[in-house]
């Protein structure tokens, strides 16, 4: 029986020993809280069981909610961390850089190191004992070498850039993922008071204009402009989260444009977030003045240029481009011209002087210019070129130009023309067959020759699509010309069912190189349509004779026969009989018009009067039956009767074997 005594000593030497180890606990937290990295301990489920301040400030996690088991709430890739958890059970140690979440949503890399406690595993198995390691905050670091990388990207980029648009969506792709953005927009003032501004946005959504931004944008990018220049400031800030939409700047000292960077979702701003995105402004400021110097330019030129280039009133069936190349001011010495010069016939031009640049426009407007006069004498294509020979010799640097004459009688069906070495114009017919008009070549203005230009001439059918161009339309280094020719006719085939126009757009969206052209394109297309019939004739009875001679003619020369034709010319006929026995009566004769037009697959026929409108009875008993005759025959019947006289449009659908 152990004596009172025995057990006093025991007890006593029992509190000793506890108050050393309770020293020895005190002394070790206060130790490992005095570290300025994170430290950890890890049980062998991967539960972090113990930490010290200096964790639970790099994360935002504290002691009181220990342990933390997994996924730990930090994670922000939940496979990555059973990735480097199955790592550190194989090996025993983990050491690397890795992307946390901390606790108010902020995004932070620190450097972890993760070792095995000695004596707590057994061989290669450390699945059972505990861990203890450290994370240091990095994100600092590694934001300043991704801002420093971030803003050598963006100063190299820029510094090619050749439009708005180009800046922004450079410097967008420097900062999406760092700085979380989804879209980056510039607001540019006029100058003259009264417009809107504009609006450029790269990334989404995206925004056409001033009045398609919400209203708080719109109001914060208003209140900007009276913001100090270049001040970075966060906006749409939640002040109970600390959170913040993007970033708003005024780039110029004018105040006329502001950028505003917008985040994918609301997010805490950060030291790291301002640097960034003050470097990035700078370059962005530097590069928003540099291309709209640029552009100012550019549209200088091209004023200019297209000053030189041919009126926009075009004749009939004409659809002209010019396109420009990708370099800068963006001007050459590319030319056309469309220009009626008697009645039924109009002078086209396409010609290509040698060199780019202001001095290529300059010798460019000079020959226009003297082209233009010289068609108006009504010199032919070839005379035309042997007047041109002796003005280039009088240009300096018109030698060489290579120019392309044409003459279309549109009465006719014709085309004369002679070229002075520029390349062949093509011919497409309705059916598709292609020809080029290659006959009546020679040399180029002011090169040496021994025969006289040669002229020639093709017909036209009805349908046919006539295009002119110059060589930047064809030329490309790695492929021949033919090559290139054939393609175009291709394209002009696969479209010759849309309207001129929409051909043009057609050509030169499809033979685009990937960057554009590198040379000027001059385009001047004609689609050469059936000629229309007009008759202007007296409300009498025997010019109805006449007119119906004249449409079967036109019908048959437009390949419409029985028992169309018979049809479309009885409904045309009780047409004009209307406006002889009703448009007038009472009165003398008046003039009725009979316009009969071919318009692709059908017939379209107006018949117009000057008298007074009718209004057709109820009950039109045996007489007045011509409108429902009209309306039976015809595919669409519109009649528009007033006062001043009524106007009859009916359209015909022809068959499918007229061509």
């Amino acid at each position: 029986m152990t004596e009172p005594a025995d057990l006093y000593h025991q007890y006593e030497r029992e509190r000793a020993r506890a108050e050393r180890l309770a020293d020895r606990d005190e002394f070790r937290g206060a130790l490992v809280n005095s570290l300025q990295e994170g430290f950890f301990v890890v049980d062998g489920s991967g539960a972090v069981i113990e930490i010290n301040d200096a964790f639970a400030e790099i994360t935002g996690y504290g002691q009181a909610d220990l342990p933390y088991p997994m996924p730990h709430p930090w994670v922000g890739d939940e496979a990555a961390a059973e990735g480097r958890r199955d790592a550190l059970l194989r090996d025993g140690r983990l050491t690397g850089e890795i992307e946390i979440r901390h606790r108010d949503g902020r995004r932070r890399w620190v450097a972890v190191s993760i070792n095995a406690v000695t004596g707590q595993q057994t061989g290669g198995d450390h699945s059972g004992g505990l861990y203890v390691g450290t994370i240091r905050d990095v994100t600092s670091a590694r934001a300043t070498t991704a801002r420093d990388r971030a803003v050598a990207r963006l100063a190299t980029a820029v510094s090619v850039a050749k439009s708005v648009d180009e800046v922004l969506n450079i410097t967008l792709e420097q900062c999406r993922e760092s700085l979380d953005a989804q879209r980056l927009m510039a607001v540019i003032w006029p100058k003259t008071p009264g417009e809107g501004p504009a609006v450029h946005v790269a990334g989404e959504p995206a925004v056409a204009s001033w009045d398609e931004l919400d209203d708080d944008w719109r109001r914060t990018l208003d209140d900007a402009r009276s913001w100090i220049p270049l001040t970075v400031t966060p906006v749409g800030a939640a002040p109970s989260a600390g959170t913040t939409r993007g970033f708003v700047t005024v780039l110029s000292g004018a105040r006329d444009v502001v950028v505003c960077l917008e985040h994918r979702v609301p997010r805490v701003v950060s030291d790291e977030d301002r640097h960034l995105i003050t470097a990035l402004v700078g370059h962005l400021g530097s590069a928003m003045q540099h291309v709209r110097q640029f552009e100012n330019a550019r549209d200088t030129s091209l004023t200019l240029q297209r000053s030189l280039l041919a009126p926009i009133d075009l004749p009939a069936g004409f659809a002209v481009r010019y396109e420009p190349a990708v370099h800068p001011l963006e001007i050459g010495g590319d030319f056309y011209d469309v220009l009626p010069v008697a009645e039924h016939r109009i002078g086209v031009v396409v010609g290509d002087c040698v060199g780019r640049g202001l001095a290529a426009a300059a010798v460019m407007g000079q020959l226009r210019a003297s082209t233009r006069a010289l068609l108006l004498t009504g010199a032919g294509p070839a005379a035309l070129l042997e007047h041109l020979d002796s003005v280039a010799e009088l240009i300096p640097d018109a030698f060489c130009t290579t120019v392309f004459v044409a003459i279309v009688d549109t009465e006719k069906g014709t085309v004369e023309y002679s070229s002075a070495g520029h390349v062949p114009p093509i011919l497409l017919g309705d059916d598709g067959v292609r020809a080029l008009l290659d006959e009546a070549c020679s040399v180029p203005l002011g090169v040496g020759r021994s025969e006289p230009r040669p002229q020639a001439s093709h017909p036209l059918a009805p349908g046919v699509t006539l295009m002119l161009y110059t060589d930047g339309l064809v030329e490309r280094r790695d492929e021949p010309i033919d090559t290139q020719i054939d393609r175009v006719a291709a394209v002009v085939a696969e479209s010759r069912a849309l309207p001129v126009e929409e051909v043009a757009d057609t050509v030169l969206g499809k033979l685009a190189p990937d960057h554009g052209y590198d040379d000027d394109v001059a385009l001047v297309l004609y689609r050469f349509d059936h000629a229309p019939l007009i008759i202007d004739a007296a409300a009498t009875a025997p010019e109805l004779t006449e007119i119906r001679h004249r449409l079967t003619d036109w019908l048959l020369d437009n390949g419409v026969v029985d028992p169309a034709a018979s049809d479309l010319v009885l409904v045309v006929n009780e047409a004009c009989s209307n406006s002889v026995e009703h448009a007038y009566r009472g009165r003398d004769p008046g003039r009725m018009h009979v316009l009969a037009e071919r318009q692709g697959d059908s017939i379209r026929v107006r018949v117009t009067d000057f008298g007074s409108w009718k209004i057709p009875p109820a009950d039109p008993g045996t007489r007045g039956r011509g409108l429902l005759l009209m309306r039976a025959v015809s595919d669409q019947v519109d009649l528009d009767g007033t006062p001043a006289g009524t106007t009859v449009d009916m359209t015909f659908q022809l068959p499918e074997n007229v061509n």
